[in-house]
Protein backbone atom coordinates (compact mmCIF):
# COMPACT_ATOMS: atom_id res chain seq x y z
CA UNK A 1 0.00 0.00 0.00
CA UNK A 2 1.65 3.36 -1.12
CA UNK A 3 1.61 5.58 1.86
CA UNK A 4 2.32 9.00 1.93
CA UNK A 5 5.60 10.89 2.95
CA UNK A 6 5.66 12.01 6.51
CA UNK A 7 7.83 12.31 10.30
CA UNK A 8 8.48 8.82 10.04
CA UNK A 9 9.73 8.61 7.05
CA UNK A 10 11.92 11.85 7.31
CA UNK A 11 13.63 10.09 10.63
CA UNK A 12 14.37 6.52 9.00
CA UNK A 13 16.46 8.86 6.38
CA UNK A 14 18.40 11.15 9.14
CA UNK A 15 18.83 7.32 11.00
CA UNK A 16 20.17 6.54 7.78
CA UNK A 17 23.16 9.41 7.83
CA UNK A 18 24.76 7.27 11.22
CA UNK A 19 25.64 4.52 8.66
CA UNK A 20 26.96 6.80 5.89
CA UNK A 21 29.18 8.42 8.56
CA UNK A 22 30.46 5.12 10.22
CA UNK A 23 31.02 3.97 6.96
CA UNK A 24 33.30 6.99 5.71
CA UNK A 25 34.93 6.68 8.82
CA UNK A 26 35.89 3.48 8.31
CA UNK A 27 36.94 4.02 4.74
CA UNK A 28 38.90 7.29 5.50
CA UNK A 29 41.17 5.97 8.18
CA UNK A 30 41.61 2.71 6.80
CA UNK A 31 42.60 4.35 3.26
CA UNK A 32 44.66 6.64 4.93
CA UNK A 33 46.85 3.74 6.72
CA UNK A 34 46.82 1.65 3.54
CA UNK A 35 47.67 5.14 1.49
CA UNK A 36 50.01 6.17 3.65
CA UNK A 37 52.39 2.99 2.99
CA UNK A 38 51.21 3.01 -0.89
CA UNK A 39 52.37 6.96 -0.85
CA UNK A 40 55.74 5.71 0.68
CA UNK A 41 56.19 2.88 -1.56
CA UNK A 42 55.85 5.02 -4.74
CA UNK A 43 58.76 6.95 -3.59
CA UNK A 44 60.67 4.62 -2.09
CA UNK A 45 64.38 3.93 -3.64
CA UNK A 46 63.62 0.26 -4.47
CA UNK A 47 62.13 -0.01 -8.19
CA UNK A 48 60.46 -3.41 -7.63
CA UNK A 49 58.36 -1.44 -4.71
CA UNK A 50 57.42 1.75 -6.75
CA UNK A 51 56.53 -0.33 -9.26
CA UNK A 52 53.91 -2.59 -7.30
CA UNK A 53 52.48 0.80 -5.41
CA UNK A 54 52.14 2.33 -8.58
CA UNK A 55 49.99 -0.80 -10.66
CA UNK A 56 47.64 -1.04 -7.18
CA UNK A 57 47.17 2.99 -7.63
CA UNK A 58 46.34 2.22 -11.78
CA UNK A 59 43.88 -0.14 -10.85
CA UNK A 60 41.84 1.60 -8.15
CA UNK A 61 41.89 4.91 -10.02
CA UNK A 62 41.12 2.70 -13.38
CA UNK A 63 38.08 1.11 -12.84
CA UNK A 64 34.67 1.91 -11.44
CA UNK A 65 33.98 2.11 -7.58
CA UNK A 66 31.02 0.49 -8.68
CA UNK A 67 32.93 -2.53 -9.96
CA UNK A 68 35.09 -2.75 -6.86
CA UNK A 69 32.39 -3.58 -4.82
CA UNK A 70 31.04 -5.46 -6.73
CA UNK A 71 33.62 -7.77 -7.28
CA UNK A 72 34.73 -7.84 -3.63
CA UNK A 73 31.08 -8.53 -2.37
CA UNK A 74 30.34 -11.39 -4.79
CA UNK A 75 34.23 -12.34 -5.19
CA UNK A 76 33.58 -12.93 -1.57
CA UNK A 77 31.32 -15.78 -1.89
CA UNK A 78 32.83 -17.28 -4.80
CA UNK A 79 35.85 -18.05 -2.90
CA UNK A 80 33.60 -19.44 -0.04
CA UNK A 81 33.16 -15.81 2.36
CA UNK A 82 30.14 -15.13 3.72
CA UNK A 83 30.55 -11.35 3.23
CA UNK A 84 27.81 -8.99 4.48
CA UNK A 85 27.11 -6.02 2.88
CA UNK A 86 28.82 -3.89 5.62
CA UNK A 87 32.28 -5.62 5.28
CA UNK A 88 31.85 -5.71 1.71
CA UNK A 89 31.31 -1.98 1.63
CA UNK A 90 34.32 -0.95 3.98
CA UNK A 91 36.59 -3.14 2.47
CA UNK A 92 35.75 -1.67 -0.80
CA UNK A 93 35.88 1.85 -0.09
CA UNK A 94 38.87 1.56 2.04
CA UNK A 95 40.67 0.26 -1.01
CA UNK A 96 39.57 2.64 -3.27
CA UNK A 97 40.36 5.26 -0.78
CA UNK A 98 44.05 4.19 0.08
CA UNK A 99 44.93 4.37 -4.24
CA UNK A 100 43.41 7.84 -4.10
CA UNK A 101 45.06 9.10 -1.06
CA UNK A 102 48.03 7.30 -1.76
CA UNK A 103 48.43 9.11 -4.98
CA UNK A 104 47.44 12.97 -3.12
CA UNK A 105 49.66 11.94 -0.46
CA UNK A 106 52.88 10.57 -2.87
CA UNK A 107 52.52 14.27 -4.72
CA UNK A 108 52.88 16.18 -1.51
CA UNK A 109 55.89 14.17 -0.91
CA UNK A 110 57.52 14.92 -3.65
CA UNK A 111 56.57 18.98 -3.22
CA UNK A 112 59.16 19.13 -0.61
CA UNK A 113 62.16 20.66 -2.04
CA UNK A 114 64.73 18.60 -3.33
CA UNK A 115 67.36 20.44 -1.47
CA UNK A 116 65.76 18.61 1.53
CA UNK A 117 65.91 15.57 0.40
CA UNK A 118 69.68 16.21 -0.14
CA UNK A 119 70.11 17.62 2.68
CA UNK A 120 68.91 14.67 5.16
CA UNK A 121 70.60 12.66 3.04
CA UNK A 122 74.07 13.77 3.35
CA UNK A 123 73.37 13.56 7.05
CA UNK A 124 73.75 10.04 6.38
CA UNK A 125 69.85 9.58 6.71
CA UNK A 126 68.14 6.04 5.60
CA UNK A 127 65.08 6.42 3.40
CA UNK A 128 63.06 5.74 7.03
CA UNK A 129 64.54 8.25 8.91
CA UNK A 130 64.53 10.39 6.42
CA UNK A 131 60.77 10.52 6.03
CA UNK A 132 59.99 10.51 9.63
CA UNK A 133 62.46 13.77 10.67
CA UNK A 134 62.33 15.80 7.28
CA UNK A 135 60.30 14.76 4.49
CA UNK A 136 57.03 13.95 6.15
CA UNK A 137 56.64 16.92 8.62
CA UNK A 138 56.67 19.24 5.78
CA UNK A 139 54.54 17.27 3.90
CA UNK A 140 51.62 16.96 6.05
CA UNK A 141 50.98 20.96 5.68
CA UNK A 142 50.85 20.33 1.94
CA UNK A 143 48.67 17.43 2.27
CA UNK A 144 46.09 18.61 4.99
CA UNK A 145 43.32 20.71 2.89
CA UNK A 146 43.66 17.95 -0.37
CA UNK A 147 43.26 15.23 2.05
CA UNK A 148 40.12 17.02 3.41
CA UNK A 149 38.83 17.88 0.37
CA UNK A 150 39.12 13.95 -0.94
CA UNK A 151 37.00 13.13 2.58
CA UNK A 152 34.13 14.74 0.50
CA UNK A 153 34.81 12.52 -2.08
CA UNK A 154 34.56 9.27 0.11
CA UNK A 155 31.47 10.70 1.85
CA UNK A 156 29.61 10.92 -1.69
CA UNK A 157 31.29 7.52 -2.52
CA UNK A 158 29.04 5.74 0.32
CA UNK A 159 26.14 5.66 -1.71
CA UNK A 160 27.41 3.16 -4.00
CA UNK A 161 27.23 0.72 -1.09
CA UNK A 162 23.14 0.60 -1.53
CA UNK A 163 23.74 -1.50 -4.98
CA UNK A 164 25.10 -4.36 -2.75
CA UNK A 165 22.34 -3.69 -0.15
CA UNK A 166 24.47 -1.82 2.49
CA UNK A 167 21.14 0.84 3.61
CA UNK A 168 23.13 3.93 4.23
CA UNK A 169 21.66 7.34 3.19
CA UNK A 170 20.96 6.65 -0.69
CA UNK A 171 19.24 3.01 -0.01
CA UNK A 172 17.20 4.46 3.02
CA UNK A 173 15.98 6.78 0.22
CA UNK A 174 15.13 3.66 -2.40
CA UNK A 175 13.22 1.75 0.53
CA UNK A 176 11.10 5.54 1.09
CA UNK A 177 10.54 5.93 -2.41
CA UNK A 178 9.38 2.43 -2.32
CA UNK A 179 6.80 3.24 -0.04
CA UNK A 180 5.63 6.56 -1.21
CA UNK A 181 6.59 6.77 -4.73
CA UNK A 182 7.42 10.28 -4.23
CA UNK A 183 10.74 9.78 -5.83
CA UNK A 184 11.48 14.06 -6.20
CA UNK A 185 10.65 14.67 -3.03
CA UNK A 186 12.23 11.76 -1.26
CA UNK A 187 15.63 12.10 -3.19
CA UNK A 188 15.82 15.87 -3.05
CA UNK A 189 15.87 15.38 0.90
CA UNK A 190 18.52 13.00 0.39
CA UNK A 191 20.66 15.30 -1.63
CA UNK A 192 19.71 17.91 0.81
CA UNK A 193 21.54 16.09 3.45
CA UNK A 194 24.50 14.80 1.32
CA UNK A 195 24.63 18.50 0.78
CA UNK A 196 24.85 19.64 4.53
CA UNK A 197 27.31 16.88 5.26
CA UNK A 198 29.59 17.77 2.40
CA UNK A 199 28.96 21.55 2.37
CA UNK A 200 31.00 22.51 5.64
CA UNK A 201 34.07 19.67 4.49
CA UNK A 202 34.40 21.78 1.09
CA UNK A 203 34.68 25.19 2.88
CA UNK A 204 36.77 24.07 5.76
CA UNK A 205 39.33 22.14 2.57
CA UNK A 206 39.28 25.85 0.70
CA UNK A 207 40.44 27.59 3.99
CA UNK A 208 42.91 25.18 4.91
CA UNK A 209 44.01 25.55 1.36
CA UNK A 210 44.42 29.47 1.70
CA UNK A 211 45.30 29.22 4.99
CA UNK A 212 48.63 27.10 3.89
CA UNK A 213 49.08 29.16 0.69
CA UNK A 214 49.68 32.10 2.29
CA UNK A 215 52.97 33.33 3.05
CA UNK A 216 54.25 33.00 5.86
CA UNK A 217 56.07 36.17 7.73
Amino acid sequence: MIRAFGYNEFLFLLSAVQWTLMLSVIAFVGGGIVGLFVALGRTADVKPVRWLANGYIQIFQGTPLLMQLFLVFFGATVIGIDMSPWVAAAVGLTLNTSAFLGEIWRGCIQSVPRGQWEAASSLGLRYPGLMRYVILPQAVKVAVPPTVGYLVQVIKGTSLAAIIGFVELTRAGQIVNNATFQPFLVFSIVAAIYFALCWPLSLLSQRLEARYAAPSR
